[in-house]
């Protein structure tokens, strides 16, 4: 079993049913938690919080007198430092959703099983430990509030990665330099770019474009725009891109796909701030900001010589990277409940349907290649299935399997994976083989593997212990 965090850790248990108290405190005191303390009477717990230091709390979520949302929006005013596990007997988002918007460190639904319980404390209590031994990092930068949180408000997110992401982002805003966005597809990396243009205070316009596949002369066109006459079918002047971004923002997708000819023209725009429309005989002064994004390593590119290494080196001035979905699991609950309001209200549908906490915990379980965008498509195509009742797993199930997460592999011209073996490896080494062979197919995701065996998480857990 694994051992909790170094030095004495204190727990407060908040549970109007001793017996749950009892069934906790016996675990985590079984865990090795150093002191456990127990509240019965809500009404009590900010009381035994003043008078003493604790680690973590364990809170129920429906008690008498007080309620454990109550309770938690109190204790995070009165000790915001303090890490809040709440405990549920709720199957359903719409509760678990608004206790994480309230700065709850995890939840657990009832009956809860022990191991789950003491691996979920002791993560909380272990992020506990790194948060003080980054105590002035944290005053400093961490737990600074934002200036201009109104620029962030459409990005959905409870990820301390993504708030310290929007505080360097306010520090950026203002820097007539260029900004560089990386990040796997899907992550948002447009809607980063928008934040930063309402972030800076530009009066003009947020102006985006992909210029995935453009040949250099429709890019120079679309850009730079042209004078009457400057080529065939050229019957009109026409402004470009950075002209409809005067004061503003330009904002290049997919940099990464641009071809040599307009990289150069690129780097001559960001470091004269000017630009030649076709036709022109003289240069034109740019205003814009220019951001940029890529889901490309270009840092390899101009390694190899894809890339020229005067324009990386210019753009990268400011360098924003948009973590993937899958670093930042706790987003899921709030990005479903978003997108379903959100489909719903797309697709008229006058009844929000009921959010499984199934759903969660198997979307959790998932790498999302496509990361928020994909979450968002499985979302509306679910929504647009739905009839009544609770969100269907199924649909959801469907998309993953689609995306190759989950899908069995090609079967064999046999009828046994074992026909053609002269030696059948024994019952515990045929054992590990399959364990290792989901593990590998849910990329070590051991929900999902289990999903996979056909047995319990708790299960596969036991067997992998026994491993070591």
């Amino acid at each position: 079993m694994k051992t909790m965090p170094e030095g004495r850790c204190s727990v407060l248990i908040v549970d109007d049913e001793e017996l749950c108290l009892d069934s906790f405190s016996s675990a985590l005191q079984f865990a090795g938690v150093g002191e456990i303390s127990t509240c019965s009477d809500p009404r009590k717990a900010l009381a035994m919080l003043a008078e003493k230091r604790f680690d973590l709390v364990l809170l129920d979520l429906w008690m008498p007198h007080i309620s454990g949302d109550m309770l938690l929006e109190q204790i995070r005013n009165e000790f915001p430092d303090l890490p809040v596990i709440m405990v549920t007997a709720s199957n359903t988002i719409e509760t678990v959703v608004k206790c994480v918007r309230m700065g709850a460190a995890n939840y657990v639904v009832k009956p809860v099983m022990s191991s789950q319980l003491i691996a979920m404390v002791q993560q909380a209590l272990l992020l506990g430990n790194v948060k003080r031994e980054c105590a002035i990092l944290r005053e400093k930068l961490l737990l600074q509030e934002l200036h201009n949180p109104e620029a962030f408000q459409h990005i959905v997110t409870a990820s301390r990665s993504m708030g310290i992401l929007f505080q360097y982002i306010e520090a950026i805003a203002h820097s007539g330099e260029p900004i560089l966005i990386t990040g796997e597809t899907g992550v948002g990396k447009e809607l980063v770019a928008s934040s930063i243009h309402q972030a800076s205070g530009c009066k003009g316009l947020f102006v985006p474009v992909n210029i995935a596949g453009l040949d250099d002369n429709t890019f120079s066109d679309a850009l730079f725009g042209h004078h009457k006459g400057a080529f065939t079918g050229a019957d009109k002047a026409r402004a470009g891109l950075i002209e409809t971004a005067e004061d503003g923002t330009l904002f290049l997708d997919e940099i990464g796909d641009l071809n040599h000819a307009s990289q150069v023209k690129l780097l001559r725009l960001l470091q004269e701030n000017e630009y030649h429309p076709l036709g022109a005989d003289f240069p034109k002064r740019s205003t814009a900001r220019v951001i940029v994004a890529t889901h490309k390593n270009i840092e390899k590119m101009q390694e190899t010589g894809a890339f020229r290494k005067d324009l990386y080196y210019r753009l990268r001035t400011h360098h924003v990277h948009v973590p993937p979905l899958r670093e930042r699991v706790n987003d899921i609950p709030l990005l479903l409940h978003s997108f379903v309001e959100a489909a719903c209200e797309a697709l008229h549908r006058t009844e929000v349907p009921e959010i499984p906490l199934e759903l969660v915990q198997l979307l959790s379980s998932y790498a999302f290649p496509g990361n928020v965008r994909e979450l968002r498509a499985m979302v509306y195509d679910a929504v647009s299935h739905h009839h009544q009742g609770a969100l269907p797993l199924q649909q959801f199930r469907k998309n993953m399997r689609a995306e190759g997460m989950l899908a069995p592999r090609e079967p064999r011209p046999t009828d046994s994976v074992y026909a053609q073996l002269e030696v059948l490896p024994d019952i515990k080494q045929a054992q590990e083989e399959l364990i290792d062979e989901a593990l590998k197919r849910t990329n070590h995701k051991q929900a999902a593997a289990a999903r996979l065996l056909g047995i319990t998480p708790q299960a596969l857990s036991q067997r992998l212990k026994h491993r070591k």
